[in-house]
This record gives C-alpha cells, sequence and structure tokens, in this order.
C-alpha cells in the first residue's frame, strides 16, 4: 500500500510539475501558507474599510441623504467577498496538513492546485476591490417630488396623525388611503401637511398633484386641475375620453401622488384618467371625505378616522386663537374661557371660529353671555362659519334619514342613545315607512344608522354592561341639529327641546303651542299641573324627571301624540286618568316608574304598537283584558333586571302568569315580548309551546325551578330572538346539557347557530351546578355572569366540549369571541374558565371575587390585543394567579384594578 501511495503521489507531482512549467504557477502550493496568511490580512483590512464606508453610509442617511448606487454596489460585492474569503481561510488549516515534504508536494496535489489557485485569485481580487473603494462622497440629497406648496395654518395636535399617514404612504402594499371624519375636523389641513411634506421629506416619488373634487363632483374639473400640474392643456374641444387618456398616457409612467380632498362619491379613477396605485406601479391616492362609505366605494386599503381633538388639546388650541392678552385681562376669563372651549367639543373649526370672534371679549359678562348662546345653538359665529359647513353633510341624506337625525337631538348632549329604543321609536312614529313590522322596520332602522355613523353625524359609544348598543351625538352636530330644526326649519319641524337643562317646573304653556316633537328629559321636574293646547304635538320626551303627579287634564289637548317617553320617574305612582284621551297613541314607555297599577282607562288606547313596562317593581296589577285589548301591540316588555337573588313579588305568579300568557296568545302582531320571571319546568314548557310566544320572547329569566335536576338547553333552541337568558335560584339544577343523545344527533349540522342571538346569559345561586359548557353555543355572547353558584368548578369542561365535537363531528369554534364583559363572583370551587389561551378580541373587563381556586386566567400576551381591559379582583388573589410567562403577567399588569 505504501508503495503505490508512492507512485501515486510521484505521478501527480510529476503532472503538477508539468502544469507548472506551462502556467508558470508552481507557487500555489508551495506558497499556500504564506499566501493564506496574506490573504487572512488583506480579508481583515477589506473588513475594517467595509465598516467604514457603511458607517459614513449610514451617518449620511441620517442627514436625509441618499446612498450612491456605486457605493451600494462596492458593500454588496465586498460583503459577498468577505464571505468567500472567510470559508477559504476557514479550510486553510486542512489544506497545509495535506502537504508534505517542505510544503512541495500534496496528498492530493490537483486538489491543493486548485485551492492554492483559488487563495491567490481572491487575493488578487481583494486588492482590486480595495482599490475602488475610495469614495469622495457615499451619499447626497435626495429628491423630491414636484409639489406646490400650499399655505396652511400650523396644526395643532395633529403630528402624530400626519406621522400615522405618512408610515401608510410609504409602504408600498397600500396604494390608497382614505382619511375620514366630520366636516371641521382638520381634514383639508391634514391633507394639506402630507402635501407640503413631500417638497421636504426625501422620496421617491416623481410627482404630486392635489384636486378640491368638492360636492358637485365633476370629471372634468378634476381632469383640468391635473392636467395643468403635468403640462396637458384642457381645451374645450378636447372630450373627457381624450383627456382621460393624455392624462393616463403620462402618469402612468410616473410615481404619482394625487391628493382629493373632499369626496362625496366615489370618483371613478378611469374616467379622470388616474391609473390605480398599485404595489407594482409604487403610486398612491389619499383622498378626505366625511363618509366612511366612500372610503369603501373608493376600495381604500388604509383608513384613518381623523378624530376631534383632546380636551387638553382643544384647549390649547382655544388659547391660541383668544390670546393671552384677552385670557389675562380678568382673572374670571380663564375658567370661563375653558366652558366655552368646552361647548366646542374639540371640534377645531368651531375652536378656532369662536376662539377668533372671543378676542376682544374682556369683560366676564362677554363669555357669560357667549356660554348661554352656545348652549342655545344660538351664537351668530356658529350660525354663519361652522353650521352650514357642517350641514352640507345633513343635506346630502335623504329625507327619512334627516327626520330621524333630527330626532337624535330630542336627547340631552353627550347622551347615549340605545340604537334599539331609537329605531322602536322611529317605527312608532311611522319614519320608517317601508314597513309595518318591527321585525323588518329594525333592518332598515339599523341601516339608516349606519349611514349617519359612516356620515360621522352620530357616534358610535362604547357598550355598557347591559350588553345594547349605544349612539351619541357630537356637541356641534347636535347644536348644528337644533339650529335646522328650531331655526332654519321650524315651521316644518317644529322642535321644543329643554333635554337636560336643569328645570324645576314645566315650561309654560305658550311654550307648547305649535310644537311638534318637544324633549324636557333629564330635568327636575315634579308636578305637571298644566293643561297645554298641543294640536300638533306628536313627540314628547318626559324621561327622568322627579315627577310625582300629572294632572289628569295634563293630555287633554294632545290629539295627534304618538310617541309618549315617562321612563325613569321613579316616584310616578299613577298614572292620570285623561291618558285615556290619547287615541293616537302608538308608543308608551313608563319603564322604571313607580305605578302600583294600571288603570282600565288605557284600554281605549287600540292603536298601541309598543308598550314597555320593565323595571316596574312596584307593579302588583294589570287589570284583566287590559293587554288583550291592544290588538295593534307589536312590542311588549313586562321584565325587570333582580336587583338581588331573593324571592321577588311578581305579577306572574299563579293565576296571572297563566291569564296574562292567555291574553298574550291572543295579539297576533307581537314581534319583540319580554316577560318576568318563570318558575317552573311546566310552565316553561307550556309557555314554549306557544309558538308566537316563542318566537318574538327577547328575554327569558328562569327562576326557582324545583323539579329540575338536569336542564336540557335544547329546548330553547327555536327561540329566534333571545337576547337575555337568565338563570337564577334553581338550587336543584345539577346539569344544563345540549340535548340528550338522540337530540345530539338530529342538532343540527350548524350548530353555532342555535343561540346566535343570545348576547347576555347570568347565572347565579344554583348551588349544584358545576359548568356551562352549553355557552359554547352562543358565539355572539356580550355578557356572562355567574355568581353563588358553589360547586361550580369549570366554565367550559374540556370533555364536554370534546362530547359536542364528536357528536356534530365538527371541532368546536373558538369561544367566548365577541365577549366583553366577564363577571364571576362568590364561586369557591371554580378552578378554571377555559384550559387554554382564548384571543378575547372584544373583551373589556374581567371582575372576579371570592374565586380563591381560580388561579389561571385564559389569557396570554397575545390575548385582547388593543383593548383596554380592566381585570378586577383582591390583592391577594391577582399575587397568586399563575401565567403562560411573564411576558403575559406584563402584558396585563396595568389593567389590573384591585377592590
Amino acid at each position: 500500500m505504501g508503495n503505490c501511495l508512492s507512485i501515486q503521489c510521484g505521478f501527480e507531482n510529476f503532472i503538477i510539475r508539468g502544469w507548472d512549467s506551462i502556467v508558470g504557477q508552481a507557487n500555489y502550493v508551495r506558497k499556500l501558507k504564506q499566501t493564506l496568511a496574506t490573504l487572512s490580512a488583506a480579508l481583515e483590512e477589506m473588513r475594517v474599510h467595509r465598516n467604514d464606508v457603511q458607517r459614513e453610509v449610514e451617518l449620511a442617511e441620517q442627514r436625509s441623504l441618499m446612498r450612491l448606487e456605486r457605493v451600494q454596489l462596492w458593500l454588496s460585492k465586498a460583503q459577498t467577498m468577505i464571505a468567500e474569503a472567510e470559508n477559504l481561510i476557514a479550510d486553510g488549516p486542512q489544506e497545509i496538513d495535506n502537504l508534505c515534504l517542505g510544503s512541495c508536494v500534496s496528498k492530493n496535489c490537483v486538489a491543493s492546485y486548485k485551492f492554492g489557485k483559488k487563495v491567490a485569485k481572491m487575493l488578487r481580487d481583494i486588492k482590486d476591490h480595495m482599490s475602488k473603494g475610495a469614495f469622495e462622497k457615499v451619499a447626497e440629497s435626495q429628491p423630491v417630488a414636484s409639489v406646490v406648496v400650499r399655505p396652511d395654518e400650523q396644526p395643532i395636535s395633529l403630528e402624530s396623525t400626519i406621522d400615522d399617514v405618512w408610515r401608510c404612504i410609504m409602504d408600498k402594499d397600500l396604494g390608497i388611503i382614505g382619511l375620514y371624519g366630520i366636516g371641521g375636523v382638520g381634514k383639508t389641513t391634514l391633507l394639506t401637511q402630507i402635501n407640503n411634506k413631500f417638497s421636504t421629506t426625501p422620496n421617491h416619488f416623481d410627482v404630486v398633484i392635489w384636486a378640491l373634487v368638492s360636492r358637485d363632483y365633476n370629471v372634468e374639473n378634476i381632469q383640468d386641475r391635473i392636467g395643468v400640474k403635468i403640462g396637458v392643456l384642457g381645451g374645450s374641444n378636447k372630450s373627457v375620453e381624450h383627456k382621460a387618456e393624455n392624462i393616463y398616457g403620462i402618469l402612468r409612467n410616473k410615481r404619482f401622488v394625487v391628493l382629493l380632498d373632499d369626496l362625496w362619491e366615489r370618483v371613478d379613477l378611469n374616467k379622470v384618467g388616474i391609473p390605480k396605485p398599485t404595489q407594482e406601479n409604487g403610486s398612491k391616492l389619499i383622498f378626505t371625505t366625511r363618509s366612511l362609505e366612500v372610503c369603501g366605494e373608493m376600495e381604500a386599503r388604509k383608513i384613518v378616522k381623523v378624530e376631534c381633538l383632546k380636551p387638553e388639546e382643544a384647549w390649547k388650541l382655544f388659547q391660541d386663537k383668544v390670546g393671552d392678552e384677552t385670557l389675562n385681562s380678568h382673572p374670571d376669563i380663564p375658567k370661563l374661557a375653558e366652558q366655552v372651549a368646552k361647548e366646542c367639543g374639540g371640534l377645531p373649526l368651531a375652536l378656532i371660529t369662536i376662539g377668533r370672534a372671543m378676542v376682544f371679549k374682556t369683560t366676564p359678562g362677554e363669555w357669560k353671555y357667549a356660554i348661554e348662546k352656545l348652549k342655545r345653538s344660538m351664537l351668530p359665529k356658529m350660525e354663519k362659519e361652522v353650521y352650514p359647513l357642517l350641514k352640507f353633510s345633513y343635506d346630502n341624506l335623504t329625507p327619512t334619514m334627516k327626520c330621524c337625525l333630527l330626532y337624535c337631538c330630542l336627547y340631552p348632549e353627550d347622551y347615549q342613545i340605545p340604537t334599539k329604543t331609537l329605531v322602536e321609536y322611529w317605527f312608532c312614529e311611522g319614519l320608517l315607512n317601508e314597513f309595518d313590522r318591527i321585525s323588518e322596520a329594525q333592518m332598515q332602522g339599523d341601516h339608516i344608522i349606519n349611514s349617519l355613523l359612516s356620515a360621522c353625524l352620530l357616534e358610535r359609544a362604547e357598550e355598557s354592561f347591559d350588553g345594547k348598543e349605544y349612539v351619541k351625538m357630537h356637541d356641534v352636530i347636535r347644536d348644528m341639529c337644533l339650529w335646522i330644526a328650531c331655526e332654519l326649519e321650524a315651521e316644518e319641524k317644529s322642535f321644543f327641546v329643554k333635554a337636560g337643562a336643569q328645570l324645576f317646573e314645566e315650561p309654560d304653556v305658550k311654550a307648547w303651542d305649535g310644537a311638534k316633537r318637544m324633549s324636557v328629559m333629564q330635568n327636575h321636574i315634579k308636578v305637571l299641573r298644566e293643561t297645554p293646547k298641543c294640536a300638533n304635538l306628536r313627540t314628547l320626551f318626559l324621561r327622568k324627571n322627579e315627577l310625582q303627579v300629572i294632572s289628569d287634564d295634563f293630555f287633554q289637548f294632545m290629539p295627534h301624540l304618538t310617541v309618549l317617553d315617562l321612563s325613569v320617574n321613579i316616584c310616578l305612582e299613577a298614572l292620570p286618568i285623561g291618558i285615556s284621551q290619547l287615541i293616537s297613541l302608538e308608543c308608551i314607555d313608563i319603564s322604571r316608574t313607580g305605578l302600583r297599577e294600571f288603570p282600565m282607562e288605557l284600554k281605549s288606547l287600540t292603536k298601541l304598537k309598543m308598550l314597555d313596562l320593565s323595571d316596574m317593581h312596584s307593579l302588583r296589577k294589570i287589570p284583566q283584558h287590559l293587554i288583550s285589548s291592544f290588538s295593534k301591540l307589536q312590542i311588549f316588555r313586562l321584565w325587570y333586571m333582580s336587583e338581588g337573588y331573593q324571592e321577588e313579588d311578581n305579577v306572574l305568579d299563579g293565576d296571572n302568569n297563566e291569564k296574562l300568557i292567555e291574553e298574550l296568545k291572543s295579539l297576533q302582531h307581537l314581534k319583540i315580548l319580554r316577560i318576568p320571571p318563570i318558575r317552573s319546568m311546566s310552565a316553561l314548557e307550556r309557555f314554549l309551546s306557544i309558538h308566537l310566544l316563542r318566537c318574538c320572547t327577547e328575554a327569558l329569566e328562569l327562576r326557582d325551578f324545583r323539579e329540575s335536576i338536569v336542564f336540557d338547553v335544547l329546548c330553547l333552541e327555536n327561540t329566534e330572538r333571545l337576547e337575555r337568558l337568565h338563570i337564577l335560584l334553581c338550587e336543584n339544577m345539577e346539569e344544563m346539557q345540549i340535548g340528550t343523545q338522540h337530540s345530539r344527533v338530529s342538532l343540527i349540522t350548524d350548530y353555532t347557530t342555535l343561540f346566535y342571538t343570545l348576547r347576555e346569559v347570568r347565572i347565579a345561586k344554583c348551588q349544584k351546578l358545576k359548568d356551562v359548557t352549553w355557552l359554547i353555543l352562543a358565539p355572539n355572547l356580550r355578557s356572562v355572569e355567574i355568581v353563588a353558584c358553589v360547586k361550580m368548578e369549570e366554565i367550559l369542561s374540556k370533555s364536554k366540549l370534546g362530547e359536542v365535537a364528536d357528536v356534530v363531528g365538527i371541532p368546536y369554534p373558538t369561544p367566548f369571541m365577541k365577549l366583553e364583559n366577564l363577571h364571576l363572583s362568590s364561586l369557591p370551587e371554580l378552578k378554571s374558565i377555559y384550559w387554554g389561551a382564548l384571543p378575547f378580541p372584544c373583551l373589556n373587563h374581567i371582575h372576579t371575587l371570592n374565586c380563591p381556586k381560580l388561579k389561571k386566567l385564559p389569557l396570554n400576551s397575545d390575548s385582547a390585543k388593543g383593548n383596554h381591559v380592566t381585570i378586577k379582583g383582591l390583592r391577594e388573589w391577582w399575587e397568586e394567579l399563575e401565567w403562560e410567562n411573564d411576558a403575559s403577567r406584563r402584558a396585563f399588569l396595568p389593567s389590573l384594578k384591585l377592590f
């Protein structure tokens, strides 16, 4: 073997010497060790020089300069060469070990020759590349887009929004960006700032084009504005199509930004000639609008709502416009000025307009007068400069939407209006005239509310613990609506609104004359003793006063009254006999009043469509045959939220229960029903056997079931409108199961639609209940409250959920995706809500008290992202909580609110 190796080495060395004699490169093998050392030194020099150039480039870029392309090319090549050289040097020791006879020959001569040649070549390449790396400059000023700088006022508190929009512009995936908000909020100011930023901030765009669209959208006008900017002259002899072709021909070869201000409807980019911005062409379209709907029609990939200013920002802007000289002219003025600023509701246009108007008002009396005028929506500056601008949004509505919007200003300032009640009032008023049934009218009402939200004329209010949805009006929008209803269109609308006006007595009888809609809700009126003559009155809001007595003659001259709201007058114990004269009444809300019984005289209200008796804890008697006399009734609520979990008297006890149900059966138009507690399984079965009642029930309370050990929740599966389910004091109930084995098989392919409408579940004092796994069947739950169930161990049981999945044949969905509020109290055995972390995208509140064995919440650092979650509990409980990791604990530490 040794002789063979010698012969082979000798033969290969002979070949190498032959090659060397031809190419003159015998040193590749002989000087490999020396060459590698030289390469290592050259590599280190290359690294140092590369780092120096890279650092110089980064410093230049921090000064908004742009690196030269030849510098970038040099850095890229340097990086590649460094990696290759490092690999060669790493292989060097092995190749040197293969050498023998004083490094003149190799055990594998061909491989050593090739390796040595690579090393020598890399050394030459590095020296050559280093010689090209001496730069006089590595970067230069970046070009900015061709843009016409527009005059503007220095924005107040728009900086963060400008930064957000600029990031969107720099995002290559976002071609069309919509900015929306109410009139006067600063959308044009924001767009102007964006336009001007292109002139000072380095970017890769060729041209920035501004075009005002406005309400009377005209394709040709937009074309002309764009044409002037890009050098395409219009001319009256050119058609819209020809202009579009010319504009498209130029813009298709440019990276452009088109800024369209004040869109009221969709602009057809093809008709104008604007190429659609895409990731490929890198162009952008940014527009402003008052309508979220327009953002959708324009296919905006990013929508930014321009919000009103926060109180501290609003005050800063107002101070800036009024000036220090006026604010310091009297010690009382700063406080009064803060009240004036507050009346502007954070709307920049109002703050600027009123601020300028108050510059020379240097006496407290002038400021107090301005406050009173603002409260009454009568300040001339608002009427001349602010309201007309906002009215453009109003003018763009359909007649029905206008009436529905003005209706909202009957409520006090900053009032959270329940959307369901609002739509029901609209329906009874005849405003939703497309349908004659509330179930269908609700869809029209929801569409109108969404349209008003989209137009920024209403705002979505935060949902409260009761699971209802609310809207509210911005203060200035409400003032504008009152201005329209009480001033511009006074003869037609005839509104009288003193809601939340701190009245202690009813308005003077003359104030009622000619009024069509009247609201004196949320005041301190105790007695209604006058006999106003209101031939035209259709709407009367007396909600949330301190009413004790209403005279018998009060309703005598209100022949057309349609909606009467007497709710939340807890001291009102009786209705006047004269209420029987309201023969046109279609809606009466007497919820949360102190009435003890109903007068039989109500029987004359034969047109009644809505009767709300919710939360009437003092009510003991409803005359027999009274409810059945309301043959047109569509909405009937006789329900109260239990203030505790003790026994309470109820009008549906015993015979009253059966008699009322018999009367309800005769109401063939009934669509929405809420009734007091049902107290036995047999009573529930009888109730659910009546198709009419089962299909229109919105809320059920099952209380004090004695006979039931197992409750089959599938008995409720056909309650098509069920929103609230309360189960209280069912002390023998051990299990709430999802059907018998037989009923499960017929269940139901789409079992998540079983309780699709259910929003709120409340379970209390069910002493033997161990879990409520059936909640998996309610995908739209907003609120879950479980209290004083002493054997409750799990909310959702893993084993039982597995049974559901096996029976249905599909995996169960992620639970609680819509849940906002979770209240757990006095559950001594509760160990688990859910065995893993849940996303909880809508979660706002977790409330736990006296749940000592609950050591882990179904939360991790990704749960409830972006939500302002409050976790309320005792300190001892919080300190013993176990978390998936420290990141999860840190994520929810700011959420903690201790009892």
